[in-house]
């Protein structure tokens, strides 16, 4: 067992060459959607292979048909050390609009946001690349104070995760034997707040579906044709209207099937979060819930599964007035799925719920928008619980569990193609400003992070 204060200690008297890495990794204009910073993307892999060779991993660039993977390994102290694979993307969300950028989104900086917090600036400063180098710099430390680490450690750094990962499923199906470990670390996420660390044990899936609704062969003039001929936004309209009860309730037969209640003992957790309706739905000018009746707004985003429509289309949408009946009108309707529910049987469930409402002569397609599992970890995990132990022991806090409304393909990818649940740490902040101007990173989620981290792979070998 490897001593864990003299890294400590070392991470905070190496703070700043920290820094000065991290400027170095967020000077690199890594955008992956935009084909003309494709070298930027591959020189952030290249810079990622070279610091981690120089602490000891055997690290490469891993080419594929996008943007390269970077995978790198170190043994542990023993055959039989825990092995943990860790996870996190070195691609970043374009800049623009540009002229809402106070500095360079490509120039950090270290600035005073308010007395006593300063913050990184600076694009991928939280999203992602802050958060992955914590992890190097806890493995860094280590290194430097007892020549090895406490555990087995893989990484993969992906670089397409910002334009919706198209290689990473191919990868992992061809690279499965080499990726397995006991479990995975995945650093995309954050803390509840600015002290309290949090471990997210919930990840709601997604499917995504485009309904289009066929009437006439042309659009018809509303005077001649109105009262006589389908309309397809009316349809339309009568479906998705069709699709919740009065108490909030998605009405489609068996979109319940799967769901479980969340445990009583977590929600009271979860309450003692503090959040409220006013709180959660004042910051954007709203009061009420629209979920299902008598459920708390954390159960409603983090545990209860949900049918939004994200855009509508039909007719003519131009400036002024068209009395037109239009020929077609289309909706986009997404599902964030919980627990046991499959995502095939609610698009197939959603398909059948459609067509039983569109008249004879009328008729509706689909196209298809993805589709992925909830992912819920055990709550009496091994890991998870010494995890929480070494956050608290950092933060002097109690690290909560929680869930998240949105999805991380990776986590699921991580069961489906190696077998291996995941642990969900991060250190950022609501108002980091991800994938919008001004993006940053708190130095306290910096500092605090990386002794975190190495609290948490020397909890993992007691």
């Amino acid at each position: 067992m490897l001593a864990i204060a003299p890294v400590l200690d070392h991470l905070d008297a190496n703070l700043n060459q920290s820094l000065e890495r991290l400027y170095e990794l967020l000077r690199i204009r890594s955008i992956s959607t935009d084909p003309a910073f494709a070298a930027d993307c591959r020189k952030a892999a290249e810079w990622l292979v070279a610091d981690l060779k120089s602490i000891g991993f055997e690290a490469s660039v891993r080419d594929t048909t996008g943007h390269p993977m970077v995978v790198a390994h170190h043994e542990g102290p023993s055959p039989d050390a825990p092995h943990v694979l860790f996870y996190g993307h070195y691609d970043v969300q374009p800049v623009d609009p540009l002229n809402l950028w106070e500095d360079d989104p490509f120039d950090p900086k270290l600035k005073e946001l308010s007395p006593g917090r300063k913050v990184i600036t600076g694009r991928g400063s939280s999203d992602d690349k802050g958060q992955l180098m914590l992890f190097v710099e806890a493995c860094r430390a280590y290194k430097a104070v007892h020549g090895k680490l406490p555990c087995k450690v893989s990484i993969l750094f992906e670089g397409e995760e910002e334009s919706g990962s198209p290689s990473l499923k191919p990868f992992l199906d061809a690279n499965s034997e080499e990726l397995k470990a006991d479990f995975a670390m995945v650093c995309d996420t954050g803390m509840w707040d600015r002290t309290t660390p949090a471990i997210c044990v919930g990840l709601r899936g997604l499917v995504g579906e485009e309904i289009v609704v066929h009437a006439a062969n042309r659009d018809l003039h509303s005077g001649e044709f109105g009262g006589a001929a389908a309309n397809p936004i009316r349809i339309l309209a009568k479906v998705l209207a069709d699709m919740h009860d009065d108490t909030g309730r998605v009405t489609i037969p068996g979109f319940y099937d799967g769901v479980e209640e969340t445990p009583t003992q977590v929600l009271k957790s979860w309450e003692s979060l503090g959040e409220t309706t006013e709180s959660f739905l004042g910051e954007v000018g709203l009061s009420i819930p629209s979920g299902e009746k008598g459920r708390s707004v954390l159960e409603l985003t983090w545990a209860r599964p949900t049918a939004e429509f994200n855009g509508i289309t039909g007719g003519y949408t131009g400036e002024g007035f068209k009395t037109v009946i239009a020929a077609k009108a289309s909706a986009k309707v997404s599902f964030r799925l919980v627990h046991k529910q499959d995502p095939d049987k609610i698009r197939a469930a959603f398909r059948d719920f459609v067509r039983a409402r569109i008249p004879a002569d009328c008729s509706v397609e689909f196209h298809e928008h993805g589709g992925s599992p909830a992912i819920q970890l055990s709550y009496d995990s091994p890991f998870l619980i010494r995890a929480q132990q070494a956050l608290t022991d950092e933060w002097d806090k109690p690290a909560v569990t929680i869930a998240m409304g949105g999805s991380i393909p990776i986590v699921g990818d991580f069961q489906n193609f190696l077998g291996m649940e995941s642990l969900l740490v991060g250190f950022a902040l609501v108002d980091d400003r991800i994938h919008s101007p001004n993006e940053k990173y708190d130095l306290s989620s910096f500092r605090g992070g990386q002794r975190s981290w190495a609290r948490i792979l020397d909890a993992l070998t007691r």
